[in-house]
């Protein structure tokens, strides 16, 4: 069994990158809106900015993408000896 701060480390890795999956979708600009863009503004900046909102999404997406590894890493379904790397001629 996996230890409770590597299991933690490795969910605050997974919530890190779902941060970056997460932000690009619900983005509507100005535009979009309907709204007039403040002086400066740039066209594609989002129109409303959510953070509990997107906070939430990031963590439902990173405790998916944990509870699947969790499950992996008990049952070793994809174990690193199922790859085989071949650097050079190996012959």
């Amino acid at each position: 069994m996996m230890k409770w701060t590597s299991a933690l480390a490795i969910y605050f890795l997974f919530w890190s990158l779902s941060v970056f999956l997460v932000l690009p979708f619900g983005v509507r600009t100005a535009e979009e809106a309907g709204v007039e863009k403040v002086p400066g503004q740039a066209d594609s900046a989002p129109h409303e900015f959510r953070p509990g909102r997107i906070a939430l999404r990031v963590t439902v997406v990173a405790t998916v993408l944990w509870l699947i590894f969790q499950v992996n890493y008990v049952e070793g379904w994809v174990t690193p000896q199922m790859f085989t790397i071949s650097f050079g001629n190996d012959s």
